[in-house]
């Protein structure tokens, strides 16, 4: 059944290059293109590379998402992450809807608890990091942040007067406000002094553009030469936008936090599995522990279900000996 009402893209483009233009069409990120590119790719080579997709339906998706299950083994967000770029190929480009429900066999989810750092080994860590990468893990453990997240801030996102980081189009294209440590806000200022300087510097070589939304670079013609639009963890070097050719400072690959981090974790002589996200593990946990409402925590990480949160109340540390024995209260 065909949808009349949807963006249709030009007919005489090839497939791949009509998932392109949908996509960014409706403002999807790049590394979102290039994910659900991949995905509809193998799902088409998975049956035989020349059945066109319109000629497939609901068999041909199922049996490509089971082997997946059973034959890659992949994690059940993984299956989830190929069904929603099959999904996004008929509904959004072919304007196909998939009427009967999709039932492949399912990947296994495993809900595991989530590594956590005590504050001693948090400190230990950080006390192996330097520069720009300390400054952002402390971000990371000081407000939660997801890795993404903390690359993507712009200048205006900053509210020193207020302590309060506005992270915007995260996670589920959400918007939410956690906090600003006052701690590392001297240390920010400082390094947000040589962003402005390099910005100049490259206004006055006749770039300092910046990445923008298309609609807000539209709506805001200056904007992307705004210093408010800048990324606070600029990357060293200008580079060219593989969608608009347009030469421009992009913020910092995240490949260098998750490198730098790393190699704290091994100099501080840490054995648990210890990654970027797990600073964000260990705020929530430690924001527990200190006593914190679990709804406020709940805000400060952005999460939809009190259940997400919860899952940090597994691996707080309790201490047993504040707790009385209900023979206590007792008067015999």
């Amino acid at each position: 059944m065909e949808n009349k009402h949807k963006f249709r893209p030009n007919p005489r483009l090839k497939l791949m290059e009509q998932v392109r233009q949908v996509m960014r069409y409706h403002h999807y990120a790049y590394r979102t293109e290039k994910t659900y590119c991949d995905w509809i790719l193998r799902y088409i080579k998975f049956h035989g590379g020349k059945t066109h997709p319109k000629n497939m339906g609901k068999n041909e998706i199922e049996a490509f998402l089971s082997h997946l299950a059973t034959h890659g083994k992949v994690a059940a967000a993984t299956q989830r992450q190929a069904l929603n770029a099959i999904v996004f190929l008929y509904h959004k480009v072919l304007d196909i809807i998939i009427e009967e429900e999709i039932e492949p066999i399912k990947a296994k989810r495993h809900r595991r608890p989530p590594v956590v750092m005590s504050q001693s080994e948090v400190q230990r860590v950080l006390n192996q990091m330097h520069g720009k990468h300390l400054l952002m893990a402390r971000l990371l453990y000081g407000s939660g942040l997801r890795l993404m997240e903390c690359i993507r801030l712009r200048v205006q996102d900053l509210d020193f007067e207020r302590n309060l980081l506005y992270l915007r189009a995260g996670k589920g294209d959400k918007d939410r406000t956690t906090l600003f440590p006052q701690s590392i806000q001297a240390d920010m200022q400082g390094h947000m002094e040589k962003v402005k300087k390099l910005h100049k510097n490259d206004l006055l070589e006749g770039f300092g553009e910046v990445y923008m939304p298309e609609a807000l670079a539209r709506k805001y013609r200056n904007a992307p030469k705004d210093f408010r639009w800048q990324y606070v963890f600029q990357s060293k070097n200008l580079s060219t936008d593989p969608r608009t050719g347009k030469k421009r400072r992009h913020h910092v690959l995240e490949s260098g936090l998750q490198k730098a981090v790393k190699r704290a974790v091994d100099q501080a002589g840490i054995t648990k599995r210890v990654g970027c996200h797990t600073f964000r593990h260990s705020f929530a946990t430690h924001m527990l522990e200190n006593g914190v409402n679990i709804r406020v925590v709940q805000e400060l990480m952005g999460h939809a279900n009190i259940k997400t949160t919860e899952i940090y109340l597994h691996v707080m540390e309790k201490s047993l000996t504040a707790v009385a024995s209900p023979l206590d209260t007792l008067e015999i």
